[in-house]
Formats: C-alpha cells, sequence, structure tokens
C-alpha cells in the first residue's frame, strides 16, 4: 500500500506539469498560451462571491463543491466545510474537521461529505453542519463520495469501492479493482446511474456493480496499456464519468474517449483521445479537454470532432460545464473561459480567483458555482 501511494504521489498530471516545470525554469516544458484576444458578446452577471475557505492551497486536489435542497456545500483543503444559500451566497455554517480534506465535496441523504488523505469518510448533517460519523476505508479518497438509495460511495487511490450505510457509515459492500504500480495523482468519482454504480479506474477500466451489493455487473475496457515503461503505460480514467440517456461516457489519460451502454456496458463508440481533467456531456456534445488544454466538442452520437478549441493550451483547464447554449472551463490563472457550443467561439472571459481553478464548476438550472484553488467561491448567471 505504501509503495503504491509513494509511486502514485511521484506522477504529476501532464497538463500541470507543462505549467508547474515553465514556470520552473523548465526549457522542454510548453509556455502556457496567453489569454487570447476576446470581444465579449456574453454578459456574465456574478450572483455572489464568497469564500469557502483556503481553498485547494498549493495542493492538487479538485474540491467540486456539491448543491442539495437549495444548499451548496463546499470544503478545503485546511478541513473546513461550509454551507451556503445557493440563491444569495449567505453562509449557514461553517465546520472545521480538522483533518486534511482530499476529496469533496458528495451530498445526499441529509449529509455532505469529505474524504481525507488519512482514509477517512466524513459525513456531516445538511442542517446543522456537525459531524454525524466518520469512518476509515482503504487508502485515500482523492474524489467526491457520491451517495443514493441511503448508500454512499466511495472511490478509494488503490482501486476499492465501498458502499457505506449513509445513516452511520457501516460498511455494506466492497469492490477492489486492483490498482497499478504507478497511477495519477487523481481519481474519478463514482457514477450512480439507477442501481448501478459506475465506475472508471486506473487500469482504462469502467466497471459496474450493483448499489445494493456490490456484486460486478459488467466491465468494459476503454484504454489498453501500451509502452515500454510504466509512465507510458498509464490509462487512468482519472475524470469523472457523464451518463445522458442510458448513455455512458469516459475518458482515459493516454488512451480513448468512449460511449458505453449503460446497462450491459456494451462498447458503442470510441476515439484515441488523452484526457485526466474530465468531460461534459449535454443533448448534442460531448465536450472533452484533452491533455494539451484543448477543448473539443464530439458529436454524442459517433464520437466525431465538430470543432476544437486550441487557444488555451497548456492553461491547465478543468473538465468543461455545459449551461444552456455555452460551456465554461477554468484555468491555472482563475479565468473562467465561457465558450459557444456550436463552434467553441469565445464569448465571456471572468477572473474568479487568482490561484487557479482545478475543480470542474457545477451547473443547476441557470447558475454555475466555481470553487478557485484560492477559495474563492462564486455563483454566475448568464444573460445577453
Amino acid at each position: 500500500m505504501k509503495h503504491l501511494l509513494i509511486l502514485s504521489a511521484l506522477v504529476v498530471l501532464a497538463g500541470c506539469a507543462k505549467v508547474t516545470d515553465y514556470f520552473a525554469g523548465k526549457s522542454n516544458a510548453e509556455p502556457p498560451a496567453p489569454l487570447p484576444a476576446l470581444q465579449a458578446t456574453l454578459n456574465v452577471k456574478t450572483l455572489w462571491a464568497g469564500r469557502s475557505g483556503s481553498g485547494a492551497d498549493k495542493y492538487y486536489v479538485k474540491l467540486t463543491p456539491a448543491l442539495a435542497d437549495g444548499k451548496l456545500f463546499a470544503a478545503a483543503r485546511d478541513g473546513r466545510v461550509s454551507a451556503f444559500d445557493a440563491a444569495r451566497g449567505q453562509r449557514l455554517w461553517e465546520t472545521d474537521t480538522k483533518v486534511l480534506i482530499a476529496g469533496g465535496v458528495g451530498s445526499g441523504a441529509g449529509v455532505a461529505l469529505v474524504g481525507t488523505n488519512e482514509a477517512e469518510v466524513l459525513a456531516l448533517d445538511e442542517i446543522k453542519g456537525g459531524v454525524t460519523w466518520r469512518v476509515r476505508v482503504s487508502s485515500e479518497v482523492l474524489s467526491p463520495p457520491r451517495v443514493a438509495q441511503g448508500i454512499v460511495v466511495v472511490r478509494c487511490v488503490d482501486g476499492r469501492l465501498f458502499g457505506l450505510n449513509a445513516g452511520d457509515g457501516s460498511r455494506i459492500w466492497v469492490y477492489d479493482s486492483a490498482a497499478p504500480a504507478l497511477t495519477l495523482r487523481s481519481t474519478s468519482a463514482p457514477l450512480i446511474v439507477g442501481d448501478k454504480v459506475i465506475a472508471g479506474f486506473a487500469n482504462g477500466k469502467l466497471a459496474a456493480v450493483s448499489l445494493q451489493e456490490g456484486k460486478l455487473l459488467w466491465e468494459t475496457a476503454i484504454a489498453e496499456p501500451r509502452g515500454r515503461t510504466e509512465l507510458e503505460r498509464l490509462v487512468d480514467i482519472s475524470g469523472d464519468p457523464q451518463e445522458y440517456d442510458g448513455v455512458v461516457y469516459a475518458a482515459s489519460f493516454q488512451g480513448r474517449i468512449a460511449a458505453v451502454q449503460a446497462d450491459s456496458g456494451q462498447l458503442l463508440w470510441a476515439r484515441d483521445l488523452s484526457s485526466h481533467a474530465g468531460i461534459a456531456v449535454d443533448e448534442r456534445y460531448v465536450y472533452v479537454t484533452d491533455a494539451q488544454s484543448q477543448v473539443y466538442a464530439l458529436d454524442r452520437r459517433d464520437g466525431r470532432s465538430l470543432w476544437k478549441q486550441d487557444k488555451l493550451r497548456a492553461r491547465a483547464l478543468s473538465a468543461p460545464a455545459a449551461l444552456g447554449e455555452y460551456i465554461a472551463v477554468g484555468d491555472f490563472e482563475g479565468y473562467l473561459h465561457w465558450m459557444a457550443r456550436d463552434d467553441g467561439r469565445f464569448v465571456a472571459r471572468v477572473r474568479v480567483d487568482d490561484n487557479g481553478i482545478i475543480a470542474t464548476p457545477v451547473v443547476s438550472a441557470d447558475t454555475l458555482y466555481v470553487n478557485g484553488k484560492g477559495g474563492v467561491l462564486a455563483a454566475f448567471r448568464l444573460s445577453k
């Protein structure tokens, strides 16, 4: 276990490595693209802005906020978890858990959920913010826990999935997908579709297990490890899989992006494309941020490219978020870039957090929420 974690910690994500190496003076790193020229045609209104605490600090942890029952839950690396009124931004409560948070936030069943570097999962009462239970799992938790039908599903860095009772944290089941010796320092969150849990793993496989029992239902290879070295053979599915109309979409690092039938695991289409940030899906397109921080729009039916936006290369982009006729991505300087979904042209830009944005923006109805790396939490709405 220690061997796995040490090796995992040594692997720096490709897009972020380019930016980090450049500012460290390494000549072989691609410099971040300058901010592209912009003639704004979309008005992005800031509904409110506040702070979630210290944010991710200097660590590469995607502390994505979560929405439930009109509340927005956000976490900071230093252990603080907060609840805000999602419409007005008023802070409802803040709890200092006194742990280093690495995975968060998940919400549902009356609790907000976070994971830690010390292989713990904490559940906080949605109304009052007190810690209702904490349990130990097999290894650190780098992605948000998910909850449905009274079961909390947790993805651990060692490849295990846990099903926990949402009421008291007791273990219901565990599913083990053996992790390679070397993995990216990032894991995808499990996806719950009906009575199935669908998860992506570091071996390039997408698997579905039953929500109630954790039994394997199907397994599909999104990518196959290739190459002579362990680095060349990295094919982690580190971006969160997405589901639309019974089809699951997932992308792997140094591998492929693919569409899979949710009920059977049948591969519908796949194409070569490397991504560790993640994807978004709407009724027409699949949007993906690739490993060079280029943004693609693919046809949801067959995966063919419809457009590519390459003017943000090496800016360490977040996964895209789709809101109506537009998509948004964050970058390492804290800019939120808005693009038209039909052709990828830039329509607006707003700076959210000087320390950068790595967590995927969250969309609910006509509002987009962002938790910046420095702890700036903000809500935006579009108007022409």
